[in-house]
């Protein structure tokens, strides 16, 4: 990587593919965002956004509209830092789990029904990008085999040279984790396993795992994914209890749809995290559907690390001019 300096401080967070577009007429002198730790130039089209968050775009799969591919490769295009893909193997037309945005059996989309595989649109977006992370927000784990799910994410990490991230949820659907045999009373339990056998499997030579979900002795399984350590981040709901597993087992949160006022929520992450003896800071991906300058400054300073959008399920000219109109307000919000 490349370092200049932002403000008479050094910043080594800068990628040489954003450097370039400092060359087409756009300002040579960045500045960074008074209230962050560390600087990051995002370029936009013919934009570049001195931010201290990094900034992701989520896509609702599905068979209809852009595919993971295309969306990808704009993402990448406009400077954007992260794609995420969810997960849905199916939906019974007959459940008890009520969604949790209407309170009931409905849905609010129908892309819930139509969802595409996560790890083979991530592979797609994997062979058309370079530099864009690949994300799942969020994946279900314990709806999988867990060796297979790990050679899946290894296999994508080695062939994207290490872009993976791992978003998980517990799963509200508990019809849908039943169907796989999940029982909704211990799929925190298991998804703890699911992650814990995998990381095993991730990292060493001689893997092997023994858990009450879980169990397989000494194996070898290649590829080893290029990261050292693939971030695993949970899309829940911002409760102590939700948090307390995050600090055991995960790198940070994922918020949701109805984590309006986030301000208490990360402070009780930052608090839990550190109470359970965790070094550092939990990575916070915080969900937006406008960019608000002072919003933004404001998560800066509170310790989110990254601002997630979500795209529609249009064709690909209709993705791309709403991408060019979100680039446009962040940068006319910095």
């Amino acid at each position: 990587m490349n370092a200049v300096t932002c403000q008479g401080r050094r910043c080594d967070a800068i990628r040489p593919s954003t450097l370039a577009h400092l060359a087409v007429g756009v300002s040579r002198r960045p500045a960074c965002l008074r209230t962050v730790h560390r600087c990051r130039l995002l370029a936009v089209g013919e934009h570049v956004l001195i931010l201290g968050m990094d900034y992701g775009l989520v896509l609702f799969t599905s068979d209809r509209g852009i595919t993971p591919a295309a969306a990808a490769r704009l993402a990448e295009d406009h400077g954007f830092d992260t794609f995420y893909v969810p997960e849905h193997t199916h939906i019974p037309v007959k459940r008890q789990a009520a969604h949790p945005t209407t309170g009931d059996a409905s849905l609010p989309d129908d892309r819930y029904m139509r969802t595409l595989d996560p790890w083979v649109s991530l592979g797609t977006a994997c062979a058309v990008t370079s530099r864009v992370r690949l994300a799942t927000a969020v994946a279900l784990p314990v709806e999988h085999d867990p060796i297979t799910l790990a050679k899946s994410i290894a296999t994508l990490d080695h062939l994207s040279g290490g872009r993976v991230s791992l978003g998980v949820g517990f799963g509200w659907n508990t019809d849908e984790l039943a169907d796989h045999g999940v029982p909704s009373g211990r799929r925190r339990t298991m998804l703890r396993e699911y992650i814990e056998a995998m990381r095993a499997l991730w990292t060493q030579e001689e893997a092997a795992y023994e858990g009450e979900f879980v169990q397989f002795g000494p194996s070898w399984a290649w590829p080893k994914p290029v990261q050292q350590h693939i971030p695993v981040l949970v899309g829940a709901a911002g409760t102590e209890k939700n948090f307390k597993w995050i600090a055991r087992s995960a790198d940070g949160w994922i918020t949701t749809p109805r984590d309006v006022d986030i301000d208490e929520p990360v402070k009780l992450l930052h608090d839990v995290w550190a109470s359970a003896g965790r070094q550092g800071a939990p990575r916070i991906v915080a969900l937006d559907f406008k960019p608000v300058p002072e919003k933004l400054a404001h998560w800066a300073e509170l310790g989110v690390t990254e601002v997630l959008f979500g795209l529609p399920d249009r064709s690909e000219q209709e993705v791309a001019a709403y991408i060019e109109r979100l680039a446009g307000k962040l940068a006319a919000a910095v």
